[in-house]
This record gives C-alpha cells, sequence and structure tokens, in this order.
C-alpha cells in the first residue's frame, strides 16, 4: 500500500471522487503543510497555520500507480487559481501535492510538468516534502455540532 496526500481545495468533493477509483483502498480528510501538529477547523480557517485541506489516499500500487493518481488530481480541479477553488477562497484551498519519499517528489515534479504545458505556463501548484499531517474528521464533526 502506498499514500498519497493532496490538496485540491475543500476537501469533501475531492475525497467522494478518489473514494470511486479503481484501486484506492481508503481515503481520509485532514489538514497538512502548516506549522502546529494538530489543528481545529477553525484554527485553520483563520489562514495563519498555514495548512491546506487536504485528502490523504491510501492505494494499491499494482492496481492504481501514484502517477495515476497525480493525473487524476489535475483532472479534477482547477490548478490555475492561487487558494482558491470555485467559491472558497483562502489558503486552506490550495492546490498543492505534499509527498513523502523522492520518487514521488520526481513523479509530482514531470506530471506538474505535464500539465503545465497543457495549461500554458498557467499552473499553480505546490509541490512539497510532508509535513504536519492530521486527520480533520473529529474536529469537523465538533465544528458542526457547534454550528447547527
Amino acid at each position: 500500500m502506498e499514500i498519497a496526500i493532496l490538496a485540491l481545495g475543500c476537501f469533501w468533493g475531492p475525497e467522494i471522487k478518489f473514494n470511486k477509483l479503481n484501486g484506492v483502498i481508503k481515503t481520509e480528510v485532514g489538514y497538512c503543510g502548516g506549522n502546529k501538529a494538530i489543528v481545529s477547523y477553525e484554527e485553520v480557517c483563520t489562514g495563519k497555520t498555514n495548512h491546506a485541506e487536504v485528502v490523504k489516499i491510501e492505494f494499491d500500487s499494482s492496481k492504481i500507480s501514484y502517477e495515476d493518481i497525480l493525473n487524476y488530481f489535475f483532472e479534477i480541479h482547477d490548478p490555475t487559481t492561487i487558494d482558491r477553488q470555485g467559491p472558497d477562497v483562502g489558503s486552506q484551498y490550495r492546490s498543492e501535492i505534499f509527498y513523502s519519499n523522492n520518487n514521488q517528489k520526481l513523479i509530482a515534479e514531470n506530471i506538474l510538468k505535464k500539465y503545465n504545458k497543457k495549461f500554458n505556463g498557467k499552473i499553480v501548484t505546490k509541490i512539497s516534502e510532508l509535513k504536519s499531517y492530521c486527520k480533520a474528521e473529529e474536529y469537523h464533526q465538533k465544528y458542526l455540532e457547534k454550528k447547527f
């Protein structure tokens, strides 16, 4: 099993889409890339923690490759908008690939180059080393309970 962690806007929609791919074992929503190990939804929304909303994808590499996951990533969101996906605006909605090893980094760089040509150099997707990942479901559930 391998893991991919991707930021592509609000995590709920992309999580559903990735879950439907053959070879994806499990998905989970979370926050990644920030300056704290554990954060709440409210903290992330301030923009001060530098976390992005992400989908953590556990996949069987004998059925789907990391490359295929990244190709799908670029097809299901707009990688040309800074800190925005549709109506969602803020640094937590940025486009970013978090790699966990050098092989993932090289694959991400190659795929990004391919899509940057397709989008005439307008890709703003970042490629960053995995850091400060934390699961979001329990925090989001607390937020929903408090808000509604």
